[in-house]
């Protein structure tokens, strides 16, 4: 490789090292996106254009525009609501290709760099067929019988053990065709679906964390293969840095890695029950009480997301703050469907980063809180995490609404989360539910906090 191709590749590891650490915080978030993706594209080029052989020049421009032409039109069309599904696909296409790649380099290779080959091929089909169930499970096109679930994760162990076999027997005797190393890959796929069949829609964000980083591994391990640093480093990154959110989700859930893998989650049937009185409220009463509170927690979830209603919870909280209420908003690190959801749906709705607080930041400050609006977030919200031995959701840590003055739950109905858990806090005396779409009821208030100035 020249000098100017390795000069190249440096800035691209930078820039990838940069927008990673941008990545850490949502005032730069955006900054970083940008950074990774000068990045990638740099890398691209300096692929191309230092590659050996020039024959097929053609067809990888013509791949590359085809595959950007994909990505652009589809990050521009997505929902906020889709963007769990995307990632999970995205990731999915990528360790799918690592496997690929390392599959075309397993017959030239030999010593460590045809065992990397196999482990590359492992991993990376392992995360392409768990990230598509997750696709579609998230998507909700794919629904399982709990009462399945034991089955399908034996089942998957073993077939994923069977791969493991197979690439172990190629790797000792050295022998081996594309035939074989497809025939290991599609055990692999099959092994990581069945895993992640079971896996209930409480649980995809340190999933879909894990199988990011199963795919920056196979793309670590592809640049060993292929002796390439840039890739080695890219792919150290992303798994690095899956490997870290995984734990710390996990931690947020205060359950381990192998509780969500093999655990799963209690039947419906199964779910401890909350007893009490629902005291349901109008908007214009709503309207009235949120009007005259001093301090204002509004918790997100996916309900939020899915009502597409963070442009009237920027509309309510621009007006409570011209009565001169402070309005803050409380984080759950497993709120929505992936990490960071609630941050980058709110940021679409310019909601300043300063009024975004943490889990462990907002908590002490719901004991001087006047109103609470929790706005579709069941789970995250539930009391019974600290009480109900037994339960999925037992010894999560939860946002501590119940210690609010006032608490206003906005939702469609009385259903469970995706834990399948009763919330005590919807019977609590101090709570009351605005039951309807968060989109419409949100825009209603709105019109109350209006027509009050």
């Amino acid at each position: 490789m020249s000098a100017l191709a390795q000069l190249l590749y440096m800035a691209s590891a930078t820039l990838f090292v940069l927008g990673v650490r941008f990545l850490g915080s949502p005032a730069s978030a955006r900054s970083g996106n940008r950074l990774l993706a000068i990045g990638m594209l740099l890398a691209l080029g300096t692929t191309v254009a230092f590659a050996p052989r020039y024959d097929h020049v053609a067809w990888v421009a013509l791949v590359a525009l085809v595959g950007g032409t994909i990505g652009v039109v589809s990050a521009r069309r997505v929902r906020m609501t889709a963007m769990p599904q995307m990632v999970a696909v995205f990731n999915g296409l990528g360790g799918g290709s690592a496997a690929l790649v390392a599959a075309g380099g397993w017959s030239g290779a030999s010593g460590s760099a045809a065992w990397l080959a196999l482990l590359t091929m492992l991993l990376g089909a392992v995360s392409f067929g768990g990230s598509i169930i997750a696709f579609l499970k998230l998507q909700e096109w794919l629904r399982v019988d709990m009462r399945l679930s034991l089955a399908l994760r034996v089942l998957g162990l073993a077939v994923v053990a069977a791969a493991v076999a197979g690439a172990g027997l190629m790797g000792a005797s050295g022998h081996g065709g594309v035939g074989a190393a497809l025939g290991v890959m599609a055990a692999a796929a099959a092994g990581g679906a069945l895993l992640t069949l079971p896996i209930g829609g409480a649980d995809m964000p340190v999933v879909i964390s894990l199988l990011n980083a199963l795919t920056g591994l196979s793309a670590a391990a592809t640049g060993f293969v292929l002796q390439n640093q840039l890739l080695i480093i890219a792919g150290t990154l992303v798994g690095a840095s899956g490997t870290i959110l995984t734990q710390q989700m996990s931690r947020a859930m205060h359950r381990s890695l192998i509780n969500v893998i093999w655990g799963g989650q209690v039947a419906q049937g199964e779910a401890l029950s909350a007893d009490g009185t629902v005291q349901p409220i109008t908007p214009d009463d709503t309207a009235m009480l949120l009007r005259y509170a001093k301090k204002v927690v509004v918790v997100p979830g996916y309900g939020l997301a899915v009502a597409r209603a963070q442009l009237e919870v920027k509309q309510v909280i621009d007006l409570l703050q011209g009565f001169g209420v402070e309005v803050l908003f409380g984080i759950h690190p497993v709120a929505g469907r992936m990490p960071g959801h609630m941050n980058v749906l709110l940021a679409e709705a310019d909601v300043s980063y300063d009024q975004l607080w943490e889990m462990d930041r907002i908590n002490p400050r719901f004991r001087d809180t006047d109103v609470v609006l929790v706005v579709g977030a069941n789970d995250v919200t539930n009391p019974a995490a600290r009480t109900a031995v037994g339960s999925p959701l037992y010894g999560m840590p939860i946002l501590n609404v119940d210690e609010a003055r006032n608490v206003i739950v906005l939702k469609r109905s009385m259903g469970r989360g995706f834990a399948g858990v009763d919330n005590p806090l919807y019977v609590d005396a101090k709570t009351r539910m605005l039951f309807g779409d968060a989109k419409h009821s949100l825009g209603a208030l709105v019109r109350e906090l209006e027509t009050a100035q």
